[in-house]
């Protein structure tokens, strides 16, 4: 995915996350500041607190270029969290992923400008490069939408403004650089592969986007 100019902030709601082995299962997970996360390429100026005219506080990235990361690592988790895009915004959830490679070193769920537009493997809801979003159920740009990702094991669910958009088994993914339908895909390593522990992270490709009311729970 192409890097692109950097002018516009980025605003999250943001929880403050314990690692996997310190989380016992079914404990939820919530927080309102930047403790617990860190951005790469390190840049700890690109992001800061704030709040908006509810009250509601949220992280706002800077004019700057970096992601933010969980420092902990987590393997199976439920996330939930409403996203809301700019025109033309490019976003993503990168989850068991490593900083220091999210291009080959984990998985992403896109978010994207994608509103009316046919699903395909780069738009909203889509395993990114490796399988489309199952039906396209996200509101024009500058609306809020709901998310929910459920990865356990080998198996991930997604599921947007109450539509199920993914329902896959990563070990499907058994050859690199190609999905089970045939086609091709940007992974040196087949993803059943890769590691089934990671950070969990917002992609800042440049554009606004917003994430809030998140919580993360530990399976």
């Amino acid at each position: 995915m192409t890097k692109l100019s950097i002018t516009a902030a980025l605003f999250v709601a943001l929880l403050a996350p314990l690692s996997a082995d310190q989380a016992a299962p079914g404990t939820v997970l919530t927080g309102e500041s930047l403790e617990g996360w860190f951005v790469n390429p390190p840049n700890p100026a690109v992001w800061r607190v704030v709040k908006d005219k509810k009250g509601t506080p949220a992280i706002a990235r800077q004019p700057a270029s970096s992601y933010l990361w969980t420092k902990d690592s987590f393997g199976d988790f439920e996330l939930n969290l409403e996203y809301k895009v700019s025109k033309g915004c490019n976003s993503g959830i990168f989850f068991r992923t490593d900083p220091n490679n999210p291009v080959q070193g984990g998985f992403e769920i896109q978010v994207f400008d994608s509103h009316g537009q046919e699903a395909n493997k780069h738009n909203t809801g889509a395993f990114y490069d490796a399988m489309p979003a199952s039906a396209m159920p996200e509101k024009p740009a500058g609306q809020w939408n709901t998310l929910s990702l459920k990865v356990a094991g080998s198996k991930l669910v997604c599921v947007i403004n109450g539509t199920e958009v993914q329902n896959l088994d990563i070990a499907d993914w058994d050859k690199p650089n190609k999905n089970p339908d045939g086609s091709k895909n940007k992974f040196r390593t087949a993803l059943k592969d890769l590691p089934r522990v990671g950070h969990i992270g917002f992609q800042d490709h440049g554009h606004n986007v917003w994430y809030r009311k998140i919580t993360l729970k530990a399976l």
